[in-house]
């Protein structure tokens, strides 16, 4: 196992070291200088928002609830290529036109001729909330598979996965994590598929994991989908693809990777159900599990370092577009004249600051990463999906629209989390459909004329 192991880790060192030596600037660093592939923009970007809950999260909420949970992949289908679709090339366009924005609280401040900080304040505030957690549902998968698998004590695990993450990430920027996570995917896909056709070979009858599923549970699965339209990992992507004509092809690799990798994902909790009797301590390490019962040692020790890929994948996108959120939106503003090697210094920085925050909560060895990336994931969908459709789409948005669409989007979804029951179950419904539909509203609400936003908007459509 250590074999495979170590020579992951190899792989990924001189990746990041060839991206060090070609990052030059704070755009280089933030973006990668616009210069992605398709298929290094679609396969990072499927990687990057997968994460640790693709291995481990999912094939254990499918462990303990059944192949129904497999409506989640339909939606999240559904979703990216609506982002893709809709929001990819208008984004990318826009966003080098506007005085080449490279973090989407710049994107915001200018589509809609800002008069004030507030929508890059609030976006870059919620940005850090959202991200926090969700980094913290990635560090708790890379703790979790040190300790079921080194045998390390939980919080010995976690800070072995938080400083590996900061080496490469702090050194390449979003070179080293675009084409670490091309890598990583490859990896990830080949880990779930062989394993999940192995535990459909092993196991008895697997019709035990067909349960029955009730209507709040469907519709709370497909709106999974609704997050691509707003998680910033994501469409950093769409920001940092090479041209506009690129993004069908990065659309079609995205697409392909995701429905393989997830549906891969559904079947190792299928598997792993019927395989262990839907009996295991852990359900979230029911692929690690079948990992150890059914490879030889150095291939299980390959299939642990794509749940490793899959943990560094997600988190080194966030604590990128994190730290560049602080410092682009929060820092340059009021220090202006910074030189490019200070500006990459506090960018460093910042990602050590996020890591320790994200890490932090983290410590709790009684988290899931599912509930922990759903809470996330629902955060940061509703808070930037309306805002960055009605950017991309209709020209009357405004500034107090979207500062009025982040916050409910933002408020919407730590109350109704924090519910349960209720009328017919209602508060079980996910929270990204009250708090995306509620934000759409606000937008709508909120956006009253403003001449300078709609000529922005009409000048973007006429170059």
């Amino acid at each position: 196992m250590a074999f495979g192991f170590v020579a992951y880790l190899i792989v990924i060192a001189v990746i990041a070291g060839y991206a060090l030596l070609r990052t030059k600037t704070q755009a280089d660093y933030v973006i990668g200088g616009r210069s992605l592939s398709p298929s290094v923009a679609g396969l990072s970007a499927g990687a990057s928002d997968m994460s640790g809950w693709l291995l481990l999260g999912l094939p254990g909420a499918v462990f303990v609830a059944g192949v129904g949970e497999g409506w989640i992949v339909l939606g999240l289908a559904a979703g990216a290529w609506g982002s893709w679709r809709v929001v990819a090339p208008r984004l990318r366009a826009f966003t080098e036109r506007l005085d080449g924005a490279v973090t989407l609280p710049q994107f915001f401040a200018r589509r809609v001729a800002a008069r004030t900080r507030l929508p890059s304040i609030v976006a870059t505030l919620l940005v850090l909330f959202f991200f926090s957690i969700y980094t913290a549902a990635s560090f708790v998968a890379g703790a979790t598979l040190f300790e079921s698998t080194m045998d390390l004590d939980y919080h010995v695990a976690l800070l072995i996965g938080v400083v590996v993450v900061l080496a490469y990430t702090m050194l390449g920027g979003f070179l080293a994590v675009s084409w670490t996570d091309f890598f990583q995917a490859l990896l990830m896909l080949a880990a779930l598929t062989t394993v999940a056709l192995l535990a459909f070979a092993n196991a008895p009858d697997v019709s035990d994991a067909v349960k029955p599923i009730g209507f709040i549970a469907v519709v709370s699965a497909l709106a999974w989908g609704l997050g691509y339209f707003g998680q910033p990992h994501f469409v950093a992507r769409f920001m940092a693809i090479d041209s506009v004509a690129s993004v069908p092809r990065a659309r079609r690799v995205n697409l392909v990777w995701m429905v393989l990798a997830s549906t891969a994902a559904v079947g190792v909790g299928v598997g792993g159900s019927a395989y262990f009797g839907g009996t295991l301590a852990d359900p979230e390490t029911v692929f690690i599990a079948l990992s150890g019962e059914l490879l030889a040692p150095w291939i299980a020790g390959v299939v642990v370092a794509g749940i490793l890929a899959a943990v560094m994948s997600t988190v080194d996108s966030q604590l990128l577009v994190a730290s560049t959120a602080l410092v682009e939106d929060v820092v340059r503003p009021v220090y202006k004249n910074l030189e490019q090697r200070t500006v990459l210094t506090i960018s460093r920085g910042a990602v050590v600051l996020v890591a320790i925050v994200g890490g932090l909560i983290a410590t709790d060895p009684d988290n899931r990463v599912f509930d922990l990336a759903a809470y996330a994931w629902a955060g940061l969908g509703a808070s930037f999906g309306p805002a960055i459709l009605a950017c991309v789409l209709w020209r009357r948005t405004t500034e107090a629209g979207l500062v009025a669409g982040m916050l409910t989007g933002a408020v919407v979804t730590v109350v109704w989390h924090g519910l349960s029951g209720g009328p017919g179950d209602l508060f079980e419904l996910y929270e990204m459909v009250p708090a995306f539909a509620a934000a759409c509203v606000a937008i709508v609400v909120a956006s009253r004329g403003n001449k300078s936003a709609e000529a922005v908007f009409d000048e973007l459509l006429d170059e």
